[in-house]
């Protein structure tokens, strides 16, 4: 179990996505809103090592921003 310690991984959350022209994307300045495809209820895709691994909701405490897992994915076959 002490070897597990020392692994890092990457954790990401996915709020949204959206899909744009490229020269759009390049025309885009520090201040630029990008919309995404979800509201502010939805769920969010939580990553680790960019391998979907549960769903969450965004929650608000204070001024600091987190994510309450509510469902943990099946891991596929080939990593159990």
């Amino acid at each position: 179990m002490a070897q597990l310690e020392t692994v890092s991984l990457d954790i990401s959350v996915v709020l949204g996505t959206t899909k744009m022209p490229i020269h759009q994307m390049l025309r885009m300045a520090r201040g630029a809103v990008i919309e995404l495809d979800a509201t502010e209820d939805d769920e969010v895709q939580i990553l680790a090592n960019d391998m979907p691994i549960a769903r969450g909701q965004v929650v608000i405490n204070g001024n600091r921003i987190g994510v309450q897992i509510t469902e943990m994915l099946p891991r596929p076959v080939e990593l159990r």
